[in-house]
């Protein structure tokens, strides 16, 4: 005959998991599972000597620790197990059941208690299955493992009133199996269900499973929130119905469905306020975004009344002073103070573009900012200042790879908001996809798996439960500082938008939803079966709100004026020569030591040690490379107040080696971070490598650029052609935030740049995109030559009173050039300047004038033959938007007999700065002599970049160069 402890059947496995659980650690299991195995029988006993082992106080393979800490984890002999009662003896007096019978009951019991923990497992893991989570009426799938009938012991009633459920576990109201069952099954297949078992931190499991059994979220609203709830649900139903009854044909991506969204973020910010947070920061895409706006943010129902009234009267809109063109209402921001139980928060709904899901991460990125204190070495990170909370679609939460990026972000050191509360607004339809077609998965959630986060669902239709939901919610972030999901099943009464005939692509779903009551009215009759409001009470809740929009409408209509055409007004690029970006030698001299210094016991590796001990010599004698600029301009601003915040891939140390703002002990791999130590600091220096992300990774620095507008936020690229993979955030976000939202900031993307024959993918930047992008004053795009240059750039980035997104491209062979190095009078005087002319030529003699950007020009001066051609000045235009006109000018005109203007670039003509600028450069040159035309050089219209061969590319540069100077190719 079998152990006991050796069940046969589907329960086989579970047990002798949870045994060599035990035998590792006793304390990994429940108690009452430590008593079966620890009053095993003999047979188990035989067949696992580890257990003997253990039971006579010594330690099975695989406990480690000290001998006192191995006795310690045997616990005391624990009471006996329930079994069957012994007949009374009245002759006989009592005494304790002979340890035989005991064990015996106890092996008589034990399979039905591995039957309990699968069912009590099952129920856990796969109760979902068989949840009533859809509103419109869908059978549940269900699964067999939740069914009794298919376990290896049958439970019935009787074994079910035996199994105490101290054994199994649970934290349900009941003293057995029979009493808690009902009651489990309530709890993880009711209205409410839970993937929690996927979570591979046993604490984590064990306090969601607690928090969920014991009920302590799911508490019974009182009579005053109930009301107040209903009334809520009024108020979402209501604001949905007067504007589409008012505006016939206008989108406004309706909430109704899903409209227990609302109340559930009332919730979110109460608690939200009552963990510490100052700041509540949403995102959320078009669908229910009106509505959230109105009643979560507090937004005036005028304001978007007027938004709407600006589709069929410009009299309705006022011209934006900055000269913006705006958005459509659905994408715009939005933030109110608001006064919670725990005092006033700031609510913020984040602007957005029509790219799904494009918003997480800069929402991730605007938290961390305000929960960042700036002000000395790394920055404090506080989670508790400000919650992220993200409202999702199901298809994109499934569909977009940028889901998946940002919560790639949520444990990284430099990245985590200390968890973000996700709430997918279920439609369980993705325009008009299905989800079989949309998603290889069964719940649109499935993707949160992967990164341990918890996930609850809920049926929209309860709005209690989703309430409760947010209380788990945020209570688990509370405890472990992690993401939760929730996944909010509801469904959308009209298509798409209020324009689309849902009925022609889901007509068996349009059919249900049609018949499908509105959660107010459904709510509003549990309520008044309850005794809770008087039948006609939710009536009279949508008919209050209805008449403040009409109010509002009406006010609003008696204040249109006609209308002004806009007057597109004009910004200053900069703020001149206010701003002061030289330093004073004896300031950079010190800043220098401070640099190089470390503390007492640090060790930096030999080799890099030299290198950076040169660094001592070069402000001395000249030679200051690229990263010690670049070190000398961060310090010389964190001294003056200016938080730096540095990101991206291989960032601490450069993809080219050339950076090292992190040192690394080769004895024990301690870090240090000069720039966090600097005696003179006023600001923090953060520094992160970031994950191998574009999109998420340059959103999330967006993002902290705008909520951080007194930091220099930077964001470096591995190598400038990466910045393809953030496309969406550049164009979206980073050129046009301003015009679309009135949004910028001084965020600074570092690419590097330059053709040197790495082939296609290493070598350009796209340039051409970035000008394309540029308008209306929106970025500035350089392409410095010398570190010099840079110092002064940084600086001039992060003290101009004028911010604006700064698109660098940086070198790469340039960064320890020679001649790309400044020398200390560099840094002490002068400034940025946009244009760099010819040292070397002599004005008068010059017929020809050779204009270009970036490392092309040290290949043109750098050419063998360049000596030959004294009639060539080779001049640099440092930066190429906005494009300085006058200095161009200046420059043609300081060369009087010029007769050839060139334009040479390493680029093709189709890529690079030339279709962009020409026209600028056309008229900086309408006064040369001769009335010069500009001519280009470069490589030909191509397909891709530059050549896979280094031989062709060499080939190629000495052409672009020879022609450049006016010598026949060879």
């Amino acid at each position: 005959m079998a152990s006991p402890l050796e069940p046969s059947g589907p329960n086989a496995g579970y047990v002798s998991q949870l045994l060599e659980q035990y035998l590792d650690n006793p304390e990994s299991v429940d108690p009452a599972w430590r008593e079966v195995f620890e009053r095993a029988g003999a047979d188990a006993r035989s067949a696992l000597p580890g257990l003997d082992r253990l039971l006579a106080g010594g330690s099975p393979d695989g406990v480690k620790g000290e001998p006192e800490a191995r006795a310690a984890v045997v616990p005391p002999p624990p009471p006996t197990l329930p079994g069957p009662a012994p007949p009374p003896a009245a002759s006989a007096p009592e005494t304790a059941a002979p340890p035989v019978a005991e064990a015996t009951a106890v092996e008589s019991l034990l399979p039905a208690v591995a039957s309990a923990m699968a069912l009590v497992d099952a129920i856990r893991t796969h109760g979902h299955l068989a949840a009533r989570l859809d509103p419109l009426g869908s059978e549940p799938l269900g699964d067999p493992a939740l069914d009794e009938a298919e376990l290896d012991v049958l439970l019935t009633p009787e074994m079910q009133s035996r199994i105490p459920t101290s054994i199994l576990g649970v934290h349900v109201e009941g003293e057995t199996l029979a009493e808690a069952l009902p009651r489990l099954r309530d709890v993880y297949m009711g209205t409410m269900a839970y993937e929690i078992e996927h979570i591979s931190d046993h604490a984590e499991r064990l306090w969601l499973r607690r928090a969920i059994e014991s009920g302590r979220f799911r508490r019974p609203l009182e009579v005053h929130e109930r009301q107040a709830l209903l009334e809520r649900l009024a108020q979402v139903e209501a604001f949905e119905t007067y504007l589409r009854r008012a505006f016939i044909g206008q989108k406004q991506f309706s909430i109704e469905g899903l409209d227990a969204l609302v109340p559930m973020l009332d919730e979110a910010i109460e608690l939200g306020a009552a963990g510490g947070a100052h700041e509540i920061l949403i995102g959320i895409a078009h669908r229910g975004r009106l509505n959230v706006l109105a009643h979560t943010v507090g937004r005036p129902y005028a304001s978007i009344l007027r938004e709407f009234e600006g589709e069929r009267s410009i009299d309705a809109l006022v011209a934006d002073p900055e000269g913006g063109t705006g958005d459509v209402k659905y994408h715009l921001s939005a933030s109110e103070p608001r006064l919670t139980r725990a005092g006033e928060v700031q609510v913020s709904v984040a602007a957005n573009p029509s790219h799904l899901e494009a918003v997480d991460p800069v929402v991730e990125g605007l938290a961390r900012a305000e929960q960042t204190d700036r002000s000395h070495g790394a920055g404090v990170h506080d989670p508790s200042v400000a919650l992220a909370v993200l409202i999702h679609g199901d298809a994109s939460f499934a569909g977009q790879g940028v889901v998946a990026e940002t919560f790639n972000l949520h444990s990284l050191d430099g990245y985590s908001t200390g968890g973000t509360l996700h709430v997918i607004a279920n439609n369980q339809v993705g325009f008009t996809t299905d989800p079989p077609e949309e998603r290889s998965t069964r719940y649109s959630s499935d993707l949160a798996k992967g990164f341990d986060v918890p996930i609850v669902h809920v049926n929209a239709d309860d709005p209690e439960a989703a309430l409760a939901s947010i209380g788990l919610a945020l209570a688990y972030r509370e405890e472990f500082g992690h993401d939760v999901v929730v996944d909010l099943v509801g469904y959308r009464r009209f298509g798409h938008n209020e324009q689309d005939e849902a009925a022609y692509t889901q007509p068996l779903q349009a059919a249900r939803v049609q018949r499908q009551p509105p959660i107010r009215e459904l709510y509003a009759r549990e309520l008044v079966a309850d005794g809770v409001v008087a039948d006609g009470d939710a009536e009279r809740f949508l008919e209050r709100t209805l008449g403040e929009l009409r109010d509002a409408h009406d006010e609003l209509r008696a204040t249109f004026a006609p209308a002004e055409p806009p007057v597109e007004a004009h910004t200053p690029l900069d703020t001149g020569a206010a701003v002061v970006t030289a330093v004073p030698a004896n300031r950079l001299t010190e800043l220098n030591e401070q640099l190089l210094a470390v503390p007492p016991g640090f060790q930096v590796n030999e080799k890099l040690a030299r290198q950076l001990a040169r660094r001592r010599d070069a402000l001395r004698e000249s030679g200051i490379d690229w990263g010690h600029a670049e070190a000398l301009a961060f310090a010389s601003l964190l001294e003056e107040g200016i938080p730096v915040r540095l990101s991206g891939q291989d960032t601490e140390r450069g993809t080219f080696s050339h950076r090292h703002a992190v040192l690394h002990d080769p004895r024990n791999g301690e870090t240090y971070t000069p720039l966090q130590h600097l005696p003179s600091s006023a600001a923090s220096f953060e520094i992160y490598n970031s994950p191998l992300s574009e999109y998420a990774a340059l959103a999330f620095e967006h993002g902290y650029s705008i909520a951080a507008p007194d930091a220099l936020v930077l964001w470096e690229a591995q190598f400038g052609d990466f910045v393809n993979g953030a496309q969406v955030v550049v164009d979206q976000f980073v050129v046009s935030g301003r015009s679309k939202w009135g949004q910028t900031s001084r965020l600074t993307l570092l690419l590097p740049h330059g053709y040197e024959g790495n082939g296609p993918e290493h070598s350009s930047a796209r340039l051409e995109r970035f000008l394309q992008l540029a308008a209306q004053d929106n970025i500035r795009v350089v392409n410095c030559t010398t570190s010099g240059q840079f110092f002064h750039l940084l600086r001039r980035q992060a003290l101009d009173a004028t911010a604006r997104p700064l698109l660098a491209m940086t070198p790469k062979g340039l960064l320890r050039l020679r001649e790309a190095t400044a020398t200390l009078d560099d840094l002490t005087s002068g400034s940025f300047r946009p244009v760099l002319g010819d040292p070397t030529s002599d004005p008068a003699t010059v017929r020809r004038l050779v204009l270009c950007s970036g490392k092309v020009y040290y290949d043109i001066v750098a050419h063998g033959l360049r000596d030959a051609t004294p009639s060539v000045a080779v001049a640099r235009i440092e930066q190429l938007y906005p494009f300085p006109l006058e200095a161009v000018a200046s420059l043609v005109a300081s060369y009087p007999e010029v007769r050839e203007i060139v334009w040479a670039q390493e680029e093709p003509q189709n890529m690079g700065a030339w279709r962009s600028i020409r026209h600028r450069l056309e008229e900086g040159s309408v006064h040369a002599a001769d009335g010069a035309a500009v001519q280009y050089v470069g490589r030909p219209w191509r397909a891709s970049p530059s050549e896979g061969y280094p031989t062709l590319h060499q080939r190629e540069q000495d052409r672009i160069v020879r022609t450049a100077l006016g010598l026949p190719a060879v």
